[in-house]
């Protein structure tokens, strides 16, 4: 499937449960997916390369990770 394939299938989806195509796109979903993935399980390593990244500091800018999710996430792991 190319990549505009996919996007046609994307506006499709969109327009068909009601919202506005413009507002939604395959990157905006990229994204979406791989926040959810690192707000559940904090793996950072794991969203990087699912993302294709190779620079851990791209996957941090990328998801908007700041020191404060930092510290929740270490507040939260026991050793």
């Amino acid at each position: 499937m190319s990549t505009r394939q996919y996007a046609r299938l994307v506006d499709e989806w969109v327009t068909g449960i009601g919202l506005r195509p413009k507002d939604y796109g395959t990157h905006s979903l990229r994204r979406t997916k791989a926040s959810i993935i690192y707000k559940q399980t904090g793996n950072l390593r794991a969203v990087l390369i699912l993302l294709g990244h190779t620079k851990i500091e791209s996957t941090v800018r990328y998801l908007g990770v700041d020191v404060e999710d930092a510290l929740t996430l270490s507040e939260r792991t026991e050793i």
